[in-house]
């Protein structure tokens, strides 16, 4: 008996992308339909996870959120005709096999939240890592200042896992974890010791990034943590609301870099 795959469209709070599932619910990877990227749990899944996207196309299901099981493609050879592969090709877009930079291309997609972030550097935004913002040796994977505010992004690896968000709660698999109070914290470590440096006025918000599914059944506050995706970073930075000036945000992420300042 041939082993199926699961391709389900989740529509929610702006989000709209293909989940594909293994029978045993193990994810296989996922397709943001609207900035194309494709996501997969190991490279050598990929040319599954995008023929499972294109029989969902071909089935005509991009209204619906129902599911659609199908066996696992055979090869990537087993392709769809021409106007199937068009279709595919303007929703997801395309590198030809032969050019020289699809390493490249894919790894992009594939790239860490350190290389994501480094995109924002050109419209305005610093950004620094291994930030030391506690005396117990603790540091801050990344500390973000730009249009958006000062932003605290720490990340989590969940591949694999069910993560639900409700309010200002985070479980993965059904069990509570300390992640949203870890993030707090260290964005309260952040913001004291920018005030210590007078930088006068300072809001610094907690960002949580996660590699796997997230469900955000009830948002935090505007200011609480901001549980996101990998796959939505570095967009959801670029679509904040201005909070400050190039000069100040300049300014802060100068004193941010200074080493005392993370030493008082």
């Amino acid at each position: 008996m041939d082993e199926l795959l699961t391709v389900r469209r989740w529509r929610r709070y702006g989000a709209d992308r293909l989940f594909v599932t293994q029978e045993t619910g193990a994810p296989v990877g996922s397709v943001d339909l609207q900035s194309g990227e494709v996501v997969v749990e190991h490279p050598a899944l990929e040319d599954g996870v995008r023929m499972a996207a294109q029989a969902w196309l071909r089935a005509d299901l991009r209204t619906d959120t129902g599911a659609l099981v199908l066996p696992v493609p055979a090869s990537a050879t087993d392709a769809l005709d021409a106007l199937d592969q068009a279709a595919l090709e303007a929703w997801l877009g395309t590198v030809s096999a032969d050019a020289p930079s699809l390493p490249a291309y894919r790894g992009e997609r594939g790239s860490s939240v350190r290389t994501r972030l480094s995109r924002l550097v050109d419209e305005g935004w610093q950004v620094l890592h291994d930030v030391p913002v506690g005396r117990q040796g603790s540091v801050l994977q990344n500390l973000l200042v730009g249009p958006g505010g000062i932003l605290a992004v720490s990340e989590r690896d969940l591949t694999g896992s069910e993560v639900v968000v409700e309010g200002r709660f985070m479980t993965v698999d059904g069990e509570p974890v300390p992640y949203l109070r870890d993030a707090r914290l260290e964005a309260s470590r952040v913001q004291t010791a920018l005030l210590a440096a007078a930088c006068a006025g300072v809001v610094v918000r907690a960002v949580l990034v996660v590699q796997g599914r997230v469900e955000v059944r009830s948002p935090g506050g505007t200011d609480d943590v901001l549980v996101v995706p990998r796959t939505e970073v570095p967009g959801i930075f670029r679509r904040m609301a201005p909070r400050l000036g190039a000069d100040r945000a300049a300014a802060i992420a100068t004193i941010a870099g200074r080493r005392t300042t993370w030493s008082r």
